[in-house]
């Protein structure tokens, strides 16, 4: 019984060392450098900095308190400008480098750089196919897809992408901005289609994660500003 542990134990040690054989490092270094970059000055964005923070970047970038905001997604912009050119030429000669090729989480980099980018729409079958091979997890390219027909102007399908728009009170005439849940085609279904595409919150979850509350819209009035 011992031999046969300890064949067992050979035979996983040299199937392990076999796929690690089949990633390519080089690239995997690369792409987990680049969704370093992809991220960067998104995390300085998505939190409240404290006054130290503040002050301290203020000195690092030297601009004023009042255009730090400007000027750091002007630096997540040049750096999403370069991530997708690189990502562009990766695919033209990998294809989709998912977890077979670059292992994880490097398998998700190049979804992040093309979700944040205008190219979308172009490489939404790529990443469609990835998924559906497993080379990606199914729910990133649920969130892509929502992403797309939302900037398309139709109902999304698995409601995680919110919009900001100014829009106009009935009451008072004044505008304000509002940021709200895209509407959602079959609004009903939707946590079970989140179920199923790997989601682990709900819609309305999801929503509060966001800071917001979940309301059902039309696309009609979405599209119309009809937004409380």
């Amino acid at each position: 019984m011992k031999r046969i542990a300890i064949t067992l134990l050979f035979i996983c040690a040299l199937a392990f060392a076999h796929a690690q054989s089949k990633i390519n490092l080089p690239l995997k270094h690369e792409l987990d450098s680049m969704y370093v970059l992809d991220q960067k000055y998104r995390e300085l964005l998505s939190v409240k900095l404290d006054s130290n923070k503040v002050d301290s970047l203020t000195k690092i970038y030297g601009v004023s308190k009042e255009n730090l905001t400007d000027h750091i997604w002007k630096l997540q912009t040049l750096a999403d400008s370069s991530n997708v050119k690189r990502v562009e030429e990766i695919v033209k000669q990998y294809g989709y480098p998912g977890k077979a090729l670059v292992g994880e989480p490097a398998n998700e980099a190049v979804f992040y750089v093309i979700q944040h980018s205008t190219v979308i729409d172009k490489y939404l079958p790529l990443i469609e196919k990835a998924a559906n091979k497993k080379q990606l997890p199914f729910h990133l390219y649920a969130m892509m897809k929502d992403r797309s027909l939302m900037y398309n102007k139709k109902e999304q399908i698995w409601g995680t992408q919110a919009k900001g728009m100014n829009v106009v009170n009935k009451e008072t005439g004044k505008t304000k901005w509002a940021f709200f849940i895209w509407p959602i085609t079959d609004a009903a279904n939707v946590n079970k289609r989140r179920k199923e595409a790997g989601f682990p919150q709900t819609v309305e979850e999801n929503a509060k994660r966001m800071g917001l509350t979940y309301k059902v819209y039309t696309i009609d009035q979405a599209l119309k500003g009809q937004i409380d």
